[in-house]
């Protein structure tokens, strides 16, 4: 099954393992796909003309082979999990 923007995805390995959220980005040439509130990175922005520095809190790429699709009527992951 393609994985769309608008999904609701669940993810299955790393820091957010197990916790859901709805694809915001996709990149196809890369094979990634970025989660609305996870895989949260601190990026260090210097100051410019037009904008602030800081450090920015934004979301990171995730691979997706590392999401699954989340049926929206039974709420069960569509990827088959490998059990060891």
């Amino acid at each position: 099954m393609l994985i769309k923007k608008g999904n609701k995805v669940k993810i299955l390995c790393g820091k957010d393992k197990n916790k859901e959220g709805e694809i915001i980005e996709i990149d196809r040439k890369n094979f990634r796909a970025k989660v609305k509130g996870l895989n949260i990175i601190k990026k260090h922005v210097k100051t410019t003309k037009e904008k602030k520095g800081g450090i920015i809190e934004k979301e990171n790429f995730l691979n997706m082979s590392n999401l699954s699709i989340i049926a929206e009527a039974k709420k069960e992951s569509k990827k088959k999990e490998i059990k060891k």
